[in-house]
């Protein structure tokens, strides 16, 4: 189906694909890796014929049709409907020459192929299609233009699915969708009777709908089947295999070269010396992969702690105005050491909720109570837009920081995950990552008793969820998280909310169940319903569980903290040891330098350890409790 064969492509000095090969055969159900930036959605534009590689070659079968989403759809006066259906190129044609078409043998060929395409359920494909991706029947029937952005963005998937091209391109699908429709789109693909090929960061799609994973890494391209966990899992496994050899391959060298500079000068073994020369020569090195790690969040703990509960919903309907309540009658608490999930279709009124629970939204009946010091950090994708293109991240921390220092503020900045190459940067120039990252260091800044993330993974890689996910089980303080990230709500959240109909309330299933109860209303199995309101849910024992890490969290940073003093140290002694004449002018005080940096060689040496023994008993103990490790 798609050849790639020794693709070179650069763009502004910086290869992106380096003799890059690999083939994706017919029915694949390829996940296309790599960190942002790496060039996979230059992949695609090269695929589609809109970008030329500098060498080698990019070939889909011949007569293959590709489809893609190239853009949301128009904000036209057609309804959803016609649009999708319009994405049948084909069909469309075909419809409009059997209206026309007045050759008795030319009107069969038409109405076979018709059959053969199965044009007779068409509206009855689109309108699953759309179903699944959060269109009610009415929405079907309305105009494109009512819908905002995002949603025609999904209106523009729902038409590259309803043609079911030979190979499907997919770039970041579930970026617009939300859960419900994440989980759809799963299923879909991985029921789908073509060749996909998905650029995504999202582990749940990564894993249940793809045969293969195609990985970008170093401007290499190389395909394994299975899905993203098999994937990472073979790539510690060859990783740790590398490393040995790598060891191995040192302690050899060390053993020759011994040899060597022991016997080069006697005459009686300069044969044998010369021969280890030549297989010292002769050794290519073993390369070992930088392991890639994004830079890790860091929120601040809340100041000053607070009692249960930080926030009570009393018999409250929320909404808008005098428009009628989203949301009402709801009665609910948020503890400081709360990790919940809100679930529920775009458009119930998740967003409603955590608006009511900052603050931002005052109820229209009943009551919302907060503590009167809560100090509460809001995240949402929409907030990105509201930083100022024109300046940079250090000047959005000096915002924060009237009265810092220079140093204080670069320090600060830099906490953000903004070193000295990308704290000048013009926000502007930033990817969608690297924005998302500034506003989550900006919305933390001070310390808050309560994070809202609404959905914080959009342009994340998959390097950086995982920081975020460690971030999340770090942090003192509560946390609410709507989220179309399956992978990340099952690793942070303790307990889940269900907003629909009107109504919001614990959810007493996992997040498992609740992925069946999206897939059986998709198949029109009524008989399933959402699982009734929990009991108390297991949220004091999580807690319990996290306060239990942190001792072992802080021994891991007294000893990094002492690790790294010992280093500065080493680095200062070996730069007065290298002093021309020390030895001939100042005896005793090499012979004093000389012992002290074999003292602190010692001591470097017990401290490494020690985070090695602290390390591998907080990682037990996380692994123990299910709590990801830092």
């Amino acid at each position: 189906m798609l050849h790639i064969n020794d693709l070179t492509y650069r763009i502004e000095g910086r290869t992106l694909f380096d003799e890059a090969t690999a083939a994706v055969a017919d029915g694949w159900k390829v996940g296309f890796v790599g960190r942002n930036g790496a060039g996979k959605s230059t992949l695609l534009s090269i695929i589609l014929d809109e970008r030329q590689p500098d060498g080698g070659s990019v070939t889909v079968r011949e007569g293959r049709r590709i489809g893609h989403v190239a853009q949301e759809a128009p904000a036209s006066d057609e309804s959803l409907m016609a649009v999708v259906l319009k994405a049948d190129v084909e069909r469309e044609a075909l419809l409009a020459a059997a209206e026309t078409e007045t050759d008795p043998h030319r009107i069969a060929e038409i109405q076979t192929r018709l059959a053969d395409i199965e044009a007779h359920s068409a509206e009855a494909r689109a309108a699953a299609i759309l179903s699944g991706l959060g269109f009610s029947h009415a929405d079907q029937s309305r105009a494109c233009a009512e819908f905002s952005g995002g949603w025609r963005m999904r209106v523009a998937l729902a038409g590259v699915l309803f043609a079911a091209p030979d190979l499907l391109l997919l770039d970041e699908p579930t970026n617009y969708l939300d859960l419900e429709g994440a989980v759809w789109l799963e299923n879909y693909v991985r029921r789908y009777p073509h060749t996909a090929l998905i650029v995504s960061h999202d582990r749940g799609l990564l894993n249940r709908a793809t045969t293969h994973i195609l990985a970008l890494e170093q401007g290499k391209l190389s395909i394994e089947p299975g899905g993203y966990d098999d994937f990472a899992r073979r790539r510690a496994e060859q990783a740790a295999l590398l490393v040995q050899r790598r060891q191995k391959q040192e302690a050899e060298k060390k053993r020759l070269q011994a040899f060597v500079d022991r016997f080069k000068a006697k005459a009686s073994k300069a044969r044998q010396a010369q021969s280890r020369v030549k297989m010292l020569e002769k050794m290519s090195e073993i390369a070992v992969p930088l392991e890639e790690r994004a830079t890790p969040f860091r929120f601040p703990a809340p100041t000053p702690p607070m009692a249960p509960p930080i926030v009570r919903l009393v018999e409250a309907d929320l909404g808008y105005g005098d428009a009628a309540p989203v949301l009402k009658d709801v009665t609910l608490r948020v503890d400081p050491d709360d990790r919940i999930a809100i679930l529920g279709p775009n458009g119930q009124g998740k967003s409603t909720l955590v608006k009511a629970i900052s603050g931002r939204l005052a109820p229209q009946a009943g009551q919302v109570l907060n503590h009167k010091k809560l100090k509460v950090a809001y995240f949402s994708q929409h907030q990105v837009d509201e930083l100022k293109l024109n300046e940079t991240p250090y000047d959005h921390v000096r915002a924060l920081m009237p009265d810092g220092t220079e140093a204080q503020v670069r320090s600060k900045t830099a906490q953000l995950g903004f070193g000295p190459e990308k704290a000048d940067t013009k926000v502007g120039k930033l990817s969608g990552g690297e924005r998302a990252r500034l506003l989550l260091g900006l919305s933390t800044f001070d310390g808050a008793h309560l994070l809202i993330l609404d959905e914080p993974t959009n342009h994340l890689d998959i390097e950086s969820r995982e920081a975020l996910v460690r971030a999340i089980a770090e942090y003192e303080g509560a946390v609410l998280l709507i989220t179309h990230d399956a992978y990340l709500a099952e690793a942070c959240a303790d307990r889940l909310w269900l907003v629909n109909g009107g109504a919001v309330g614990p959810y007493e299933g996992d997040l498992g169940d609740y992925r069946e109860l999206i897939l059986a209303a998709s198949r029109g199995d009524a008989d399933r319903k959402p699982k009734a309101a929990a009991p108390a849910a297991p949220r004091r024992t999580a807690a319990q569980k996290r306060e239990a890490l942190a001792p072992l969290r802080q021994k891991m940073t007294d000893a990094e903290t002492r690790i790294e003093a010992l280093k500065r140290d080493l680095q200062k002694v070996d730069q007065l040891l290298a002093k021309p004449g020390l030895f001939e002018t100042d005896v005793d005080r090499g012979v004093k330098l000389s012992k002290l940096r074999a003292d602190l060689e010692e001591a470097l040496d017990a401290a490494e350890m020690r985070w090695l023994e602290v390390s591998e008993a907080y990682e037990q103990a996380a692994a123990a409790q299910r709590v990801e490790p830092a």
